[in-house]
């Protein structure tokens, strides 16, 4: 963020007043990531166009709520990963377990290598690892937004890492 640009909760407090163009910042400042998050937990583009729709519209609807929140970010990812927790819940129950338990094979691509093999996670671990790096979230929000410990996330994150070194080796 510039100098230039306004901070979240200033621009969640313009929204709330009734300024549409506030809420667009932040739907361009967090559409990408957001998404990103999504399509690499639930592994479907139209499911994820989806869970981002629903994200964004619940935003808009409870603005004066967010108004109060501190850390825009945070309540942004915690909505993500609630929503993004009972599809893949939903899915889950439906699903065979033989189709549950497998991922579809993606092709070799060097330029995605990493995006490619965070879908190898356990989903814990993916989990936390994607609000770090997509979310840009520390320790103690993922931990929030996960229901867990700062020490669990801690060594999810460490795990997650050794893991996709790893895999990322096996790739080369």
């Amino acid at each position: 963020m510039t100098s230039t640009e306004e901070d979240d909760e200033t621009l969640i407090g313009r929204y709330a007043r009734g300024d549409a163009a506030a809420f667009d910042q932040l739907y361009r400042r967090y559409e990408l990531p957001v998404w990103r998050y999504l399509e690499r937990n639930v592994g479907n583009q139209a499911t994820s166009d989806d869970l981002l729709q629903e994200i964004w519209f619940a935003l808009a609807r409870n603005a004066a709520s967010l108004e109060s929140a501190t850390r825009f970010r945070t309540r942004l990812f915690t909505l993500a990963h609630d929503r993004m927790t009972d599809t893949l819940r939903a899915r889950a129950s439906k699903a065979s377990p033989t189709a549950a338990a497998s991922r579809p094979a993606v092709a070799h691509d060097p330029a995605n290598a990493l995006a490619q093999v965070i879908g190898h996670l356990p989903r814990e671990q993916r989990e936390a690892y994607l609000l770090q790096i997509e979310g840009q979230l520390n320790l103690r929000d993922i931990a929030e937004i996960t229901e867990s410990t700062v020490d669990t996330v801690q060594s999810r994150l460490h795990l997650a890492r050794v893991k996709l070194h790893d895999l990322l080796d096996e790739e080369t």
